[in-house]
């Protein structure tokens, strides 16, 4: 490979990882911004949220496009085609945090409808540790840093322990007045989807894991969420 292609190809892999990073900005505002209409009750705030998804949808084509391109034109072998199919994977996970800020925004209505203000709260609370998980992930990628990726990978059980206390939280609301069954069900699957966007943020790490070490990190971790049971207990 001469230096001219070296030298193109080290600025297709900058361009790469600059569309990450747009990305990742797009669905870190995304996902504020979804949270923040529920806290604030702003509907107009929620409705841009929904029509918002179209650019993370757009990022994540260009970014697809980019990437086949570069392999069809590159050939690249090692660490060169780790950088791109890790770019490639974290892309997928970022459409995918959008596309649960979208979630979370079309419910916003129902949910500020008739909603416990300690219930908003936990909510809000647990959302802001899921968007601190995003955010550090981001940057752990961009400075390629691995001790931050792991930080972010292990404090995935924070967040489940956070949606396990709000869906018990919830599910009290609702046993103690039927009113609230509606709002505190929508909530509840908004909280859903903030576990969800743990899990991806959770996914980003182990490919910057994978990225700098070649080698995948391996997930030995007991899973918190034991909302089911409880569901159970609730029933019985």
């Amino acid at each position: 490979m001469n230096d001219h292609i070296v030298k193109a190809f080290s600025e297709e892999l900058a361009s790469l990882g600059q569309k990450i990073a747009t990305m990742g900005g797009l669905a870190e505002r995304q996902l504020s911004d979804a949270v923040t209409s529920i806290e604030r009750n702003d509907l107009v705030l929620a409705e841009r949220t929904v029509k918002a998804d179209v650019e993370i949808d757009t990022a994540e084509r260009e970014i697809e496009s980019l990437t086949i391109l570069m392999i069809a034109r590159r050939q690249p072998v090692a660490s060169d085609l780790r950088e791109i199919m890790v770019a490639l994977k974290i892309a997928n996970d970022l459409e995918r945090i959008g596309d649960l800020a979208k979630n979370i925004a079309r419910r916003a209505e129902r949910i500020i409808e008739n909603h416990p203000h300690r219930a908003i709260s936990g909510f809000v609370r647990m959302s802001r540790a899921a968007m601190q998980q995003v955010n550090d992930v981001l940057v752990a990628y961009s400075s390629r840093d691995t001790e931050k990726a792991l930080a972010v990978w292990k404090a995935d059980e924070d967040i489940d322990e956070l949606y396990n206390s709000l869906f018990r939280e919830l599910l009290t609301y609702m046993m103690e007045d039927p009113r609230n069954i509606g709002s505190c069900t929508h909530l509840l699957f908004g909280a859903k989807n903030i576990e969800r966007v743990g899990d991806h943020a959770t996914n980003i790490a182990e490919n910057v894991y994978y990225l700098v070490e070649g080698e995948p990190l391996f997930d030995d971790r007991v899973r918190l969420d034991n909302t089911e049971s409880s569901s159970a207990e609730i029933a019985n």
